[in-house]
This record gives C-alpha cells, structure tokens and sequence, in this order.
C-alpha cells in the first residue's frame, strides 16, 4: 500500500522542479523516479526518465506535458 505521505513528498517535489537549475530539475525528476521505482511503480518511472530526457534536450513542450501527466498520475495513487 502507498503511504500517503509518500504520495505527498512526491508532488512537493513535482511542484518545485519548475524552479533552479537544469541539473537541480534533473536531480528532482530523479528523486521522484527513485520513490517510484521502491513504490513499484515502474511505468510511471519509466514515464519520469523520459521527462528527464526531455528535459535534457531542451524540450520544454515536452518536459511540462510529461511533468504535467506524472502530477495526475500520482495524484490518483492516493
């Protein structure tokens, strides 16, 4: 079962990836794909590493759609 404590810390940490440095928005998708992966939720890790990717690129369409679903997605994990 997932902790709603757990589903909190990660859309903090969604809501501040819009903010800092490329790297420290990286290191924030990151940390969300790590409790994703011990959650068990491995699409949705899937899904975060392609955000990262897009973010990598510079495709910012890309990067707030895929953000944008990753909020929704973990939202509905409560």
């Amino acid at each position: 079962m997932v902790l709603q404590v757990d589903i909190d810390v990660l859309l903090s940490t969604l809501n501040a990836a819009d903010v800092g440095s490329l790297d420290s928005i990286a290191a924030k998708l990151r940390e969300v794909k790590d409790h994703l992966e011990k959650m068990e939720q491995r699409e949705l890790a899937d899904r975060a590493d392609e955000v990262i990717v897009a973010l990598g690129r510079g495709d910012l369409a890309e990067f707030k759609r895929g953000k944008a679903f990753l909020q929704s997605k973990i939202g509905h994990l409560r």
